[in-house]
């Protein structure tokens, strides 16, 4: 085996705090040869980000430091070198793909400037030349037209896109070792798998080695060579991919493979009332142009949608994104406008306004995708919670509003003396569940659930399926659940529907889609999300 080109040795991380230091990694040892992947996975928390960006040194120094340990790059410990020694190495023989390139990208430049400048830092390119490079990576990461994008700024792109535009800015300048921190765990099966497959073949072109950060086990199994296993700041195991896999040792380990959301949903009964209903739902939005803004056409996010969801009932709604997932449930909700009418609760809303929406809201809620952005960072846990209570039922005393509080809290796992803590003092998984709380103390008919799991760790994520189900069964809710993860999708839908384009591919019983899908492009997307294999020549195959 040749010499491995980053050696981490002993390495600890601490957060100084009040004077106090608290340890985030505690003593990791682990190795990485050229050429090779290898995984790091666990929780969050576990200290996988930290380490990460330990080795270039991005920590809040000097809140961060290192009580002890070395990281070896071709011989040279990162550590021990001072800032001008770390830009010749930042960009150029390391490089890093973070997990939301929306943040990572600046807003304000275009897409030639962000990548030229990585060029003309590290290899003084000029202009011309630049741009020609930015051209060839942008290819080479699969952006469509090149020369139409060079001028784009971030939020032009989509997710997907943008995701390549940070992997070639990765790529430009033909890195020694590329760290990948959570590269997809934003996006969509089928941009995923695309991500993936190019990770794969720049690798073998190039004879890059990867350090990958990640929470999907499914991706680890089919895309590493190795794996480390982190929990609590300590690496509790490494092997072997397939060793991990098939004969972990550690419990940890072990808890990790089995938390994968399983089960099937509750059992649909068709004798229960409709409390959703739209049929031939449209949301349009209008393409001005010209001098006097004139309507030239139309974007149709939603076009001709019709779904019908009883008490107890879980309507499932996949697609990629751009395909109208999101925009189908705020119309439902009476969030945006649409076309064609919706009955909630034997009464048609779709012509109401917002004053006539607000008495109905109580019984029709929202948990979005975000805990964190979605919860009030100056709000108690209890204030978020309560808020919706102050506002649909005043004639509650304070003391009766906050013991519906601290009965909500308890009903989604939460210790209800927490609700004088703030939003971030807790994990993400516990956001989500106050998140949760806050539309169940309303006690609801219908939640909209859009992407509630996506950005959650694979035991979280099974923990809100378990909770998901057990307050539908006890609540008989209604729940339109907007995912692009299929696996959750399968844990909690009883009906199904895939959308692309705003218009409706295939529908029906969610368990018939799943066994025998028709359509090819629901075919294209459960082949994403169920067989993706990566093949370490850098295809990979459905």
């Amino acid at each position: 085996m040749s010499a491995p080109i980053l050696s981490v040795r002993n390495l600890s991380v601490a957060f100084r705090q009040g004077g106090v230091d608290s340890l985030a990694v505690d003593g990791i040892s682990f190795d990485i040869a050229p050429g090779e992947v290898l995984a790091l996975v666990g929780e969050s928390g576990s200290g996988k980000s930290v380490t990460a960006a330990s080795i270039l040194k991005l920590l809040p120094y000097p809140a961060a430091h290192h009580p002890g340990g070395e990281i070896l790059f071709e011989g040279r410990d990162l550590l021990g070198l001072d800032e001008r020694q770390l830009r010749a190495v930042r960009g150029n023989d390391i490089t890093m793909i973070f997990q939301e390139p929306m943040t990572s990208l600046n807003p304000l430049h275009t897409i030639e400037r962000q990548i030229g400048e990585v060029l003309n830092l590290h290899q003084g390119m000029a202009r011309q030349a630049a741009r020609d490079k930015v051209l060839e990576l942008l290819r080479q990461v699969g952006i469509r037209e090149p020369e139409k994008r060079l001028n784009a700024f971030p939020h032009q792109l989509s997710g997907g896109q943008r995701q390549r535009v940070m992997i070639a800015m990765a790529l430009a300048n033909r890195p020694k070792l590329l760290i990948a921190d959570e590269p997809t765990t934003a996006l969509d099966v089928t941009v995923q798998a695309q991500i993936l497959e190019l990770l794969a073949h720049l690798r073998k072109a190039h004879g890059m080695a990867m350090l990958f950060i990640t929470h999907d086990l499914g991706i680890v199994r089919k895309f590493a060579d190795r794996v480390c296993v982190m929990t609590g700041g300590k690496i509790v195991e490494t092997g072997p991919v397939e060793a991990i896999f098939t004969t972990p040792r550690h419990d940890y380990t072990k808890k990790l493979l089995a938390a994968e959301p399983k089960g099937a949903p509750p059992v649909a009964d068709p004798n229960r009332p409709v409390v959703m209903e739209g049929k031939d739902i449209r949301v349009w939005f209008p393409v001005k142009a010209g001098f006097l803004r004139k309507v030239v056409d139309h974007v149709k996010a939603v076009d001709g949608v019709d779904i019908s969801l009883r008490e107890g009932e879980t309507l499932g709604v996949v697609g990629e994104s751009g395909s109208g997932k999101t925009t189908l449930g705020l119309a439902l909700a009476r969030l945006i406008s649409s076309k064609g009418p919706i009955h909630f609760i034997g009464q048609n809303i779709d012509g109401y306004s917002f004053q006539q929406m607000r008495p109905l809201r109580d019984r029709l809620q929202v948990v979005f995708q975000d805990p964190y952005g979605a919860l009030s960072p100056r709000m108690s846990v209890g204030d978020i919670v309560a808020e919706g209570l102050k506002v649909h039922e005043r004639g509650l005393s304070a003391i009766e509003r906050d013991r519906r509080v601290a009965a909500a809290l308890e009903e989604v796992g939460l210790d209800s003396a927490t609700r004088f803590r703030y939003p971030h003092e807790f994990s993400g998984g516990q956001r989500q569940r106050i998140a949760i709380a806050r539309a169940m103390v309303l006690k609801p008919r219908f939640v909209m659930l859009d992407e509630p799991t996506s950005a959650l760790d694979m035991s979280v994520q099974a923990q809100v399926v378990d909770l998901l189900r057990d307050l539908q069964q006890r609540h008989r809710l209604a729940y339109l659940f907007i995912s692009h993860d299929l696996k959750v999708v399968r844990a909690l839908a009883n009906n199904l529907i895939v959308m692309r384009a705003g218009k409706v591919v295939e529908q029906g019983p969610a368990e018939t889609i799943f066994q025998t899908p028709k359509e090819d492009y629901t075919k294209a997307l459960l082949a994403a999300a169920f067989n993706l294999t990566a093949i370490k020549a850098g295809t990979i195959s459905q």
